[in-house]
Protein backbone atom coordinates (compact mmCIF):
# COMPACT_ATOMS: atom_id res chain seq x y z
CA UNK A 1 0.00 0.00 0.00
CA UNK A 2 1.41 3.40 -0.97
CA UNK A 3 0.65 6.89 0.27
CA UNK A 4 2.20 10.37 0.15
CA UNK A 5 4.25 11.82 2.98
CA UNK A 6 3.88 15.62 2.85
CA UNK A 7 5.84 18.48 4.41
CA UNK A 8 5.59 22.25 4.01
CA UNK A 9 7.80 25.18 5.03
CA UNK A 10 7.03 28.89 4.71
CA UNK A 11 9.73 31.47 5.31
CA UNK A 12 10.76 34.98 4.35
CA UNK A 13 14.17 36.13 3.21
CA UNK A 14 15.56 39.63 2.91
CA UNK A 15 16.22 39.64 -0.83
CA UNK A 16 14.19 41.01 -3.74
CA UNK A 17 11.91 38.56 -5.55
CA UNK A 18 13.88 38.68 -8.82
CA UNK A 19 17.16 37.84 -7.08
CA UNK A 20 15.57 34.90 -5.29
CA UNK A 21 13.86 33.69 -8.47
CA UNK A 22 17.18 33.73 -10.34
CA UNK A 23 18.95 31.83 -7.54
CA UNK A 24 16.38 29.03 -7.21
CA UNK A 25 17.31 27.17 -10.44
CA UNK A 26 20.98 27.39 -9.46
CA UNK A 27 20.19 25.84 -6.07
CA UNK A 28 18.18 23.06 -7.75
CA UNK A 29 21.04 22.39 -10.17
CA UNK A 30 23.59 22.31 -7.32
CA UNK A 31 21.48 19.60 -5.66
CA UNK A 32 21.35 17.70 -8.98
CA UNK A 33 17.55 17.81 -8.98
CA UNK A 34 15.36 18.46 -12.01
CA UNK A 35 12.96 21.33 -12.70
CA UNK A 36 9.84 19.80 -14.23
CA UNK A 37 7.75 22.98 -14.55
CA UNK A 38 8.58 26.66 -14.22
CA UNK A 39 6.22 29.63 -14.48
CA UNK A 40 8.05 32.95 -14.58
CA UNK A 41 4.80 34.93 -14.38
CA UNK A 42 3.43 33.38 -11.18
CA UNK A 43 6.83 32.44 -9.70
CA UNK A 44 5.98 28.77 -9.28
CA UNK A 45 8.22 25.75 -9.75
CA UNK A 46 7.75 22.01 -9.69
CA UNK A 47 10.96 20.13 -8.91
CA UNK A 48 11.73 16.41 -8.81
CA UNK A 49 14.39 15.35 -6.29
CA UNK A 50 16.60 12.31 -6.42
CA UNK A 51 15.61 9.16 -4.60
CA UNK A 52 17.80 7.45 -2.10
CA UNK A 53 18.47 3.96 -0.84
CA UNK A 54 15.04 2.41 -0.28
CA UNK A 55 13.24 5.70 -0.93
CA UNK A 56 11.54 7.44 -3.80
CA UNK A 57 12.31 10.94 -4.97
CA UNK A 58 10.11 13.78 -3.79
CA UNK A 59 8.06 16.22 -5.82
CA UNK A 60 8.65 19.72 -4.52
CA UNK A 61 6.49 22.76 -5.21
CA UNK A 62 8.13 26.17 -4.72
CA UNK A 63 6.10 29.38 -4.71
CA UNK A 64 7.75 32.81 -4.39
CA UNK A 65 5.84 35.96 -3.46
CA UNK A 66 7.05 39.54 -3.11
CA UNK A 67 6.33 40.80 0.42
CA UNK A 68 8.20 44.09 0.26
CA UNK A 69 10.76 45.60 -2.10
CA UNK A 70 13.61 43.66 -0.47
CA UNK A 71 11.69 40.77 1.11
CA UNK A 72 10.41 37.55 -0.47
CA UNK A 73 8.21 34.82 0.98
CA UNK A 74 8.84 31.27 -0.16
CA UNK A 75 6.45 28.39 0.34
CA UNK A 76 8.15 25.05 -0.21
CA UNK A 77 5.94 21.98 -0.15
CA UNK A 78 7.13 18.46 -0.85
CA UNK A 79 5.48 15.11 -1.17
CA UNK A 80 7.14 11.72 -1.27
CA UNK A 81 5.45 8.45 -2.15
CA UNK A 82 6.12 5.79 0.47
CA UNK A 83 5.09 2.20 0.90
CA UNK A 84 4.89 0.01 3.96
CA UNK A 85 8.34 -1.29 3.01
CA UNK A 86 10.00 2.12 2.49
CA UNK A 87 8.16 4.05 5.23
CA UNK A 88 10.75 3.45 7.95
CA UNK A 89 13.78 4.06 5.71
CA UNK A 90 12.15 7.19 4.31
CA UNK A 91 11.05 8.71 7.63
CA UNK A 92 12.09 12.39 7.68
CA UNK A 93 13.59 12.49 4.19
CA UNK A 94 10.89 14.76 2.80
CA UNK A 95 11.68 17.38 5.43
CA UNK A 96 15.42 16.81 4.92
CA UNK A 97 15.01 17.55 1.22
CA UNK A 98 13.23 20.82 1.97
CA UNK A 99 16.03 21.77 4.34
CA UNK A 100 18.64 20.81 1.73
CA UNK A 101 16.94 23.12 -0.75
CA UNK A 102 16.84 26.00 1.77
CA UNK A 103 20.55 25.50 2.52
CA UNK A 104 21.45 25.38 -1.19
CA UNK A 105 19.40 28.52 -1.82
CA UNK A 106 21.13 30.32 1.07
CA UNK A 107 24.50 29.44 -0.45
CA UNK A 108 23.41 30.83 -3.82
CA UNK A 109 22.10 34.03 -2.23
CA UNK A 110 25.36 34.62 -0.36
CA UNK A 111 27.39 34.59 -3.61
Amino acid sequence: MAYLREEKETFEIDYPLNAVWEAIPKAVKALEWKIEQKDDKTYNLKVKTKGGFMSYGSTMYIDAVKVEEDKTRLVVAAETPVTTITSMADFGRTKDRIEAFITALAKQMSK
